[in-house]
């Protein structure tokens, strides 16, 4: 693994990347992005599946989002849906610039956001040639119905009123607020899965100091409730797609609502008794996955 940074417009990315083993500098090699969840950091899920497609003979690129993380940009903690898309594409843009990836194959996978942010990277982005989903979660669609997807979206609307006083006492010279991404504290009420992702961020199963469970309230707000990671995928989305996720996660109807619209080459895996958070470090549910994205991705990125 090469720590690593590149450029994304002004701001300069940091990233981990990953080479097989016996790796030839002159060779050609297919590569893999990897994009991390909402809050997450390289060092965690993104990175784990990095090394693994490494290991199999790809390389693989896990990088710090910009606004978080160990990458740049002005204010830090911003979860901005449209950034994290660029991201990708930036990402992209450096494995072309290295003389011993084949730029024509090139793929993606993505984590619980990440996903998202891949699904709609991909669409936009063609030299994107093949696209892996893990715990899929359509961000803006998240916030606004919920983690089950209960909610109308018209549920959004009093957090978005709330943001709007916020970021008038802001304007006033108010101290800028802050939300988690998961909850700090659990009871009985708090869903399985945000259990679990409390266990994966917040205790030393997988916690990070760059990983700090919180965004900017009103910026980042504003920008997640009105996107649509799968907006004109029906049309769009013409590279084909690999989906996993587990049968027990409270987050499964992204995923199996991508599938219905996705109209290219697709296979979706529901893989029984697996939840949300399994598939970011269990280790008999990340080997399902890889085991399901290597053979995907060696056919649709073949030379």
């Amino acid at each position: 693994m090469e720590a690593i940074t590149f450029p994304n417009g002004p701001i300069t990315m940091a990233g981990n990347l990953y080479l097989p083993e016996g790796f030839d500098p002159k060779g050609s090699y297919a590569a893999i992005v990897t994009v991390h969840p909402g809050g997450g950091v390289k060092e965690q899920t993104a990175g784990l599946y990095a090394s693994k497609l490494a290991e199999r003979g790809f390389v693989a690129l896990a990088y710090d989002a910009s606004y978080q993380g160990d990458s740049g940009g002005e204010p830090h903690f911003l979860e901005d849906p449209a950034a994290r898309v660029e991201d990708v594409r930036a990402a992209v843009d450096h494995l072309q610039t290295l003389d011993y990836v084949d730029s024509g194959r090139i793929g993606v996978l993505g984590i619980c956001a990440g996903s998202g942010y891949a699904v709609s990277a991909t669409m936009t982005d063609h030299r994107i040639k093949a696209l892996t989903t893990v715990s899929a979660v359509n961000i803006g669609s998240a916030y606004r119905k919920g983690w089950f997807g209960t909610d109308a979206d018209s549920a959004a609307v009093p957090t978005l009123e709330a943001a709007a006083q916020q970021r008038t006492a802001e304007a006033g010279g108010a101290d800028a607020a802050y939300i988690p991404y998961v909850p700090a504290e659990t009871d009985e009420n708090t869903p399985r899965d945000m259990v679990e992702a409390h266990d994966y961020y917040l205790t030393p199963r997988a916690q990070h100091p760059n990983a700090q469970n919180k965004k900017l309230f009103t910026k980042s707000i504003s920008r997640i409730f009105a996107f649509d990671a799968f907006h004109l995928v029906e049309d769009l989305l013409t590279q084909p797609v690999l989906m996993v996720a587990g049968s027990e996660a409270g987050s499964l109807w992204h995923t199996t609502e991508l599938h219905a619209k996705v109209r290219s080459p697709k296979k979706l895996v529901v893989v029984d008794g697996g939840t949300h958070m399994d598939f970011y470090d269990v280790p008999q549910y990340v080997k399902r996955a890889v085991e399901e994205a290597v053979p995907f991705f060696t056919e649709n990125l073949s030379e």
